[in-house]
């Protein structure tokens, strides 16, 4: 009996992303699987994320069962367990013998036939397994760090710091949202193009952050044609919120702009406007030019920390590479890779491209740095470095652009205060209906 191509497609996908540092997300959504069934792609996904955001959890389950330290197992054998695992706990409509079965195979397949018995007696050991873990009760019902941690399938250093930032039942927040399905939402410029999804069947419901942007609730919105040709396109509201606050201008420029999100917002405000989008990767620039088919948008691959360009713009965006704690639940894979000292390299690389966007301000314009990171490091703490590095540029307080945003009827969210830290705007996943986001505005003097 084959194996489903859904279950090689998510043993593939997670080795990949345990060896190359690869994004799953990335990886599903890439050609290499374009032909899987609707099913197939679904279970894959299912699989994929399910097996990272519950990485730990599952391998505490694991390590119950086996006679063997997990540290001592091949990556093939431990991933193959972990699908097996993920499926028996979590998963209702999934037979037990299919589950079993096909682990098995995945070790035959990756040439691991030595320890077949070994996984075979590991999963035998989950036979008539309980699948009801709630695992909202659990995190609720947390009183420690370690129980948190433990609870919610996340690093004890990553809680313990939500914990002194937030408090323990923001921290349970956004513990609970990093383990659930984010959302499917979708930035739309124009009103008419939502009344034509919903033609196509699409369901939809209004943003809870922003009149712009719509939840998907019900139907395959990729299968769309307004989707296949770009003029619907998926982000999360506070990635979309940060482009709006860089407001509308004469000249734009966007330092960091793949994957697009925040240039094709940019560019549908700004009609008129000059936009130079810079982006490192040459393939990513080529992924950047095909969302972005504005003509008022140049599309230049080169590294924001020496700009190739002379210009002087108007309105600066800096969303720089970051660690990403703001979007586990889309990323959980980054709870697994993310060290904490690597925080000192990434506000690093955030200051040299933070100083060479500000370079580029013209006199009288703005800056808006921004990351999808709750980390105070990567956040206020670069912004305080630049400006005692460059003392031409103060902060501007990010409510009066949110009660604009308010008064113009583009910002739906009620509670400003919630969605502000000193002058900076701070989204925190759970506590707010989004994902974790950071942005400053800074005014060149």
């Amino acid at each position: 009996m084959p194996i489903s191509p859904a279950r090689v497609a998510a043993f593939d996908i997670l080795l990949r992303v345990e060896r190359e540092d690869s994004y799953a997300s990335e990886l599903l959504h890439s050609s290499r699987y374009a032909d899987l069934s609707i099913a197939d792609h679904g279970l894959a996904t299912e699989l994929v994320m399910g097996v990272l955001r519950w990485r730990s959890f599952l391998d505490e389950k694991i390590a119950e069962r086996s006679s063997q330290k997990l540290t001592r197992l091949d990556p093939e054998v431990l991933t193959a367990l972990r699908l097996a695992a993920y499926q028996l706990l979590f998963l209702d409509r999934v037979p037990e013998r299919a589950a079993v079965h096909e682990s098995v195979e995945l070790v035959k397949r990756a040439r691991k036939r030595s320890a077949v018995p070994f996984a075979n007696a590991v999963l035998r050991k989950f036979a008539a397994v309980e699948r009801d873990h709630d695992f909202t009760f659990a995190i609720g019902n947390s009183q420690a760090p370690q129980e948190l941690a433990a609870s919610s399938a996340h690093p004890l250093w990553l809680v313990e710091r939500r914990i002194q930032e937030f408090g323990l039942e923001a921290a349970k927040q956004t513990c609970t949202y990093d383990q659930r399905i984010p959302e499917t939402v979708i930035s739309v410029s124009d009103a008419t193009i939502a009344d034509e999804l919903r033609k196509h069947k699409i369901q939809l419901s209004s943003g809870r952050l922003l009149a712009s942007a719509y939840r998907v609730t019900g139907g395959d919105l990729t299968a769309t044609r307004l989707f296949r040709e770009g003029r619907v396109f998926i982000q999360d509201e506070a990635s979309q919120l940060v482009s709006l606050l860089v407001g509308q201008a004469a000249s734009i420029l966007d330092c960091c702009a793949a994957p697009g999100g925040k240039a094709r917002v940019l560019a549908d405000r700004n009609p008129n406007a000059g936009i130079v989008a810079i982006e490192l990767h040459p393939h990513r620039a080529r992924m950047l030019r095909g969302l972005v088919t504005a003509a008022n948008v140049q599309v230049i691959a080169a590294d924001a920390r020496s700009l190739p360009l002379t210009a002087r713009f108007d309105r600066v965006l800096a969303d720089v590479p970051c660690s990403g704690t703001g979007t586990l639940a889309r990323n959980p894979e980054i709870k697994w890779r993310l060290k904490l000292e690597d925080l000192a390299d990434l506000q690093a690389r955030q200051l040299a491209i933070l100083q060479s966007a500000m370079q580029r301000v013209s006199p009288g314009g703005k800056i808006v740095y921004s990351t999808c990171s709750l980390e105070r490091e990567e956040n206020s703490a670069v912004v305080e470095k630049a400006l005692l590095l460059d003392h031409s540029f103060r902060v501007i307080d990010c409510r009066l652009e949110l009660e604009q945003l308010r008064s113009r009827h583009e910002l739906l969210f009620e509670d400003i205060d919630s969605l502000t830290d000193g002058p900076y705007l701070r989204t925190i996943q759970g506590v707010h209906p989004c994902d974790g986001f950071f942005a400053a505005i800074l005014g060149k003097i």
